[in-house]
């Protein structure tokens, strides 16, 4: 019996890594009015000359059956779960999934599930993902592999500068006074994701104090706990973001991987965004 990972198209895992690990992917969904869209199947060049002509979107969860559908696939071949999804304060899929579990152990009796709340999304959610196919493919037993996604968790670290906050004002993901301070007073956030929330960690006057206050945090985690894995995330800024790696690479002596935002977090964010996701050798929490 393998330990599988399944995860959700908010992991953003760059797909030569997913197919190499085996990494099993749920699909989250965008629904321009009654027209509906599954993230992996609307790349962002589209979604947003959509979005110009429609207005912001709403996003869904991946539907019962085909999370059942997936789980099913899996254990029908013997292998135990691990599901490791979006921050449950900001999709209903991790609350989805646990009910799917029942469901499944109704039929197949002896099926092992385990499921994690990942606290984030994007690469923290989907490193905690990629440490945890590693681990099975070592031919860790479940709990050793959950174990290991959970730690991952409590060493990785979100930082991202949008371009606007009126996505995430009217998304909801944060509150509606930080939005407007930003906006009026041209204040740059760094933003962040702890205990699964949005999250304000400071706030400069320009973009490119904002960029070298992040990369500053960065190195002091890193000085701190070491460094794991980091990855660059835009959406639909790829220019910003080959900077920001190079630079990242000169200091770090590393190659640093550059990885796009879909639709369902760039409906909350908005374009323009720029982002660094890391993972540390030792706890930061």
């Amino acid at each position: 019996m393998a330990v599988k990972i399944l995860t959700d198209s908010t992991s953003y895992i760059d797909k030569t890594i997913e197919n190499q690990l085996d990494i099993r992917v749920v699909s989250l969904n965008v629904m321009f009015g009654n027209e509906s869209f599954k993230e992996r199947e609307i790349d962002n060049e589209v979604f947003y000359k959509i979005m110009e002509e429609r207005g912001i979107p709403t996003s869904s969860q991946p539907s019962v059956q085909e999370l059942y559908n997936e789980m099913e696939k899996i254990v029908q071949n013997g292998d135990s779960i691990l599901c490791i999804f979006i921050s449950s304060h900001m999709s209903g899929t991790y609350s989805t999934a646990h009910a799917v579990r029942e469901m499944i152990l109704e039929v197949y009796k002896n099926a092992e599930i385990e499921i994690v709340d990942s606290t984030s999304n994007s690469m923290q959610l989907g490193f905690s993902a990629v440490v945890a196919a590693r681990a099975a493919l070592e031919g860790k037993n479940l709990g050793q592999v959950k174990e290991i996604a959970q730690e991952n968790i409590k060493r990785s670290r979100f930082l991202f500068i949008p371009d606007t906050l009126e996505y995430l004002k009217k998304g909801g993901r944060i509150g509606r006074a930080s939005a407007l301070i930003g906006n009026f007073l041209k204040i740059i956030p760094i933003l962040t994701v702890e205990n699964g929330i949005t999250t304000v960690l400071t706030k400069v006057r320009t973009k490119k104090k904002a960029i070298a206050t992040m990369i500053d945090r960065m190195c002091e985690d890193i000085k701190k706990y070491g460094l794991g894995e980091i990855v660059v995330h835009h959406i639909n800024a790829y220019d910003e973001a080959l900077e920001l790696a190079g630079e990242l690479e000169e200091k770090l002596k590393i190659k640093i991987g550059i990885c796009s935002i879909g639709p369902v977090i760039g409906t909350h964010v908005g374009p323009g965004a720029i982002a660094i996701v890391y993972y540390t050798e030792r706890n930061m929490r």
